[in-house]
């Protein structure tokens, strides 16, 4: 089947839909923060490629120096997201896309790609048995199970900055790590601040918003990452059901 893609540019950003949340009438808080926070990642080598339908079925990587996230390494690619979701599924569209990014990192004689994995499977991490099949393997990893995951040309490999294997900070209360990468961050941030006002619940969330801070910063990340009494609980974004859980864990 054959189905052209787009990698977004300086000349289409403004109006190509971001595939998480597809908005073509009202203008929604999250979409406009990531085109903003993409528009201004395009020159540093900042990928954005999907397929040319109404639908979530994208790749999203970067160089390593340049990407928002505390892993270090020379000339690799990260990749952020890897999604395929609803009526795109099943016409291998994500296989496309993966080789897509692969083929680039040889074309710009990179080292390899590598990308962020658990021990066990994380809703806001992408599908890391996938990656496993086109070679990814576990190349550094931190003592709760997060792995970093590459696919290496050279023999080279990368690995987590060692503040983020730290996983811990000295404040107690609730703390959430996050930047604008994901358009399901900002609306997630109002409601779990306005929830935790509601009820009483101590709280801080940091913005990442620049390169060095996400660089160094205590904990893995991926675009959100959250820490309560002192250590790193998840990547994944929680509700108020979740907070729950979590205070009662």
């Amino acid at each position: 089947m054959d189905t052209e893609f787009i990698n977004l540019d300086s000349g289409n950003i403004a109006s190509e839909h971001l595939c998480c949340i597809i908005r073509t009438q009202k203008a929604h808080p999250g979409v406009e923060a990531k085109r903003a926070w993409l528009a201004a990642r395009l020159d540093e080598g900042h990928v954005f490629r999907k397929v040319n339908a109404k639908g979530c079925a994208f790749i999203e990587y970067a160089p390593l120096e340049t990407a928002w996230a505390p892993v270090v390494g020379d000339n690799y690619l990260y990749i952020y997201c890897l999604w395929v979701l609803g009526d795109l599924k099943g016409h291998g569209y994500g296989r496309q896309l993966m080789e897509y990014c692969i083929a680039d990192a040889k074309a710009r004689g990179k080292s390899g790609v590598c990308m962020m994995g658990a021990d066990k499977q994380k809703a806001w991490l992408s599908d890391q048995k996938f990656a496993q099949k086109y070679g990814f393997t576990c190349v550094d990893h931190t003592a709760d199970g997060y792995q970093l995951l590459a696919l290496s040309l050279d023999g080279s490999v990368p690995r987590f900055a060692e503040n983020a294997k730290s996983q811990r900070i000295d404040e107690q209360e609730l703390t959430v790590y996050y930047d604008d990468q994901c358009p399901f961050i900002p609306q997630r941030v109002d409601k779990l601040r306005a929830y935790c006002e509601a009820h009483g619940i101590p709280a801080r969330f940091i913005h990442v918003d620049t390169l060095a801070q996400a660089k160094a910063l205590p904990c893995v990340f991926n675009n959100w990452a959250v820490l309560y009494q002192g250590r790193f609980v998840t990547v994944n974004q929680l509700d108020g059901s979740a907070l729950e859980k979590l205070l009662r864990a």
